[in-house]
């Protein structure tokens, strides 16, 4: 009952301090974008980093680490996805810079679409030209810049299980680069921003929980079933454990 009274408050809350930070930094972003090279790139990750960390504790959504950091080094990270806010909680919950691969249509979106496009690799699903492309940049992404952080989802999981099948993308790039990857999730998320409406968004903790990295040395394309595989039950037996607690 007093969630039912206490939400729309706590909802309007959220955007107003959203809309009015984001609009406040915006100008910056622009400035920097105009480097347009991988300099102003983590210069952008940096200030969206520390963004998320302040913004997430004034809205009473801490995040919290769990699980031992890997070794320095290039990664394939992948992670579930089941909320809005995933694509916030990485930046303070991933070690290290990153790029990641995200849907085109987000770019529309005014304000949030330009900072979007500064830090992710865009991909339409539906376009194998597109679908490649992604892959190439990638790829150059881990060989010069860092780390890439894929949802194998592809999108929202709403089924009652703990993850949807796995697409191959973060895997494939995984034995085509030789770069391990490192699985972690993110538990916590559908409660504090459920998928089902933009509104239903309720403070609490969010673990991020750091799995051990998977190596992928020595694989070939023929191994790739086994490796989406092996990540996904370990990401899936981690998710049932979490629930619980």
């Amino acid at each position: 009952m007093v969630r039912k009274v206490l939400q729309p408050f706590y909802t309007a809350y959220v955007i107003i301090t959203f809309a009015v930070s984001i609009l406040l930094a915006f100008p910056f972003f622009v400035l920097i974008s105009l480097g347009n090279n991988a300099t102003s790139r983590k210069a952008i990750y940096t200030i969206i980093r520390y963004w998320c960390i302040g913004w997430l504790w004034l809205i009473g959504m801490p995040v919290k680490i769990i699980g031992k950091r890997p070794r320095t080094g290039r990664y394939v990270i992948v992670a579930n996805h089941i909320s809005y806010l995933d694509t916030l909680i990485i930046f303070p919950g991933i070690p290290g810079f990153f790029r990641a691969l995200g849907k085109k249509e987000v770019s529309k979106i005014p304000v949030v679409g330009f900072i979007y496009k500064q830090v992710v690799i865009m991909v339409d699903r539906s376009n194998p030209h597109s679908r490649a492309k992604s892959l190439r940049l990638l790829w150059r992404v881990l060989n010069k810049e860092g780390n890439i952080i894929i949802f194998p989802e592809g999108t929202f999981n709403e089924t009652p299980a703990p993850l949807k099948e796995f697409y191959d993308g973060a895997f494939r790039l995984a034995i085509n680069t030789q770069t391990p990857i490192f699985p972690m999730i993110l538990p916590d998320t559908v409660h504090r921003w459920h998928y089902s409406a933009w509104w239903k968004i309720w403070p609490g903790r969010n673990r991020v929980v750091y799995l051990a990295p998977v190596p992928t040395d020595g694989m070939k394309m023929e191994d790739l079933p086994q490796l989406k595989k092996q990540v996904y039950n370990l990401m899936e037996a981690e998710l049932i454990k979490y629930a619980m607690k």
